[in-house]
């Protein structure tokens, strides 16, 4: 059950439509469904206003369909992360209508969509290059996906730190910035340094050898010397949308 069903159910009560003994049974079904091999939270909107995500890496196509059409009939909205080309080709055969980027590798199902508002607050999203993009795409359809408004700004790198001042006032009058870097991973700092806003860093695994896989970049944001930076783990996209998310609710 999510906010909507709630309010919705609340209202029937509310107007005779449905009894309070009723309604009583609704609510009493468990805070979460087991099929079998995973045990989906399906109350967890109720919770934090964010509904399960699927994380598709490792599941077989058949579980991902499976658990995809459970929490179809909870939520209406399913977002799965980490899905492989293969993946999405079955799942996209086997449900109709499902989406998938395959930049992001993002699925997704919806049966009623919530378009991000064309203006006010918004998440800038910015990438050193464009290697990056796959994380930054995560992060920001993400984003969308969960009703925030995003702008993109990519390639804009401390190796050309000039792009980054360009930005003027999309990067100043940010409410959360994600700054995706591989590399040395400078730029979540640089980004700290000229904003009042949250900076949500995401190391990427982009770089030659002495990166190691991120990791380079991962300590460098870890100890930025710009106040009101917060890092998450290396190409975490998705958690960084996520954290962006919950700021924009406050």
């Amino acid at each position: 059950m999510d906010i909507d069903r709630l309010q919705t159910l609340l209202s029937h009560v509310q107007s005779g439509e449905v009894s309070i003994d009723g309604a009583l049974d609704q609510l009493r079904t468990l805070p979460f469904q087991d099929i079998g091999f995973a045990r989906l939270d399906t109350h967890r909107p109720l919770r934090n206003g964010i509904p399960e995500v699927i994380f598709c890496q490792n599941k077989t196509s058949q579980q991902i369909v499976d658990i995809m059409r459970v929490l179809m009939e909870h939520h209406g909205r399913v977002l799965g992360t980490r899905a492989s080309p293969e993946q999405a080709a079955y799942v996209r055969q086997q449900i109709p209508g499902a989406k998938y980027d395959a930049a992001s590798r993002l699925l997704r199902y919806e049966t009623k969509t919530v378009p991000p508002p064309e203006d006010g607050e918004y998440i800038l999203v910015a990438t050193g290059g464009t290697s990056d993009l796959p994380v930054a795409e995560e992060a920001a359809q993400t984003a969308e996906f969960f009703g925030n408004r995003v702008i993109r700004a990519y390639d804009v790198g401390v190796a050309g730190i000039h792009r980054l001042f360009d930005l003027g006032d999309t990067l100043t009058n940010a409410s959360v910035i994600i700054a995706v870097a591989g590399m040395e991973g400078a730029l979540a700092t640089v980004i700290g340094g000229l904003v009042s806003c949250p900076v949500v860093a995401v190391p990427t695994s982009v770089g030659y050898g002495a990166s190691f896989d991120g990791l380079a970049a991962l300590l460098a944001m870890l100890n930025s010397c710009a106040a009101g930076v917060a890092v998450v783990n290396i190409d975490n996209g998705f958690g960084a949308a996520t954290f962006s998310h919950l700021i924009m609710k406050k």
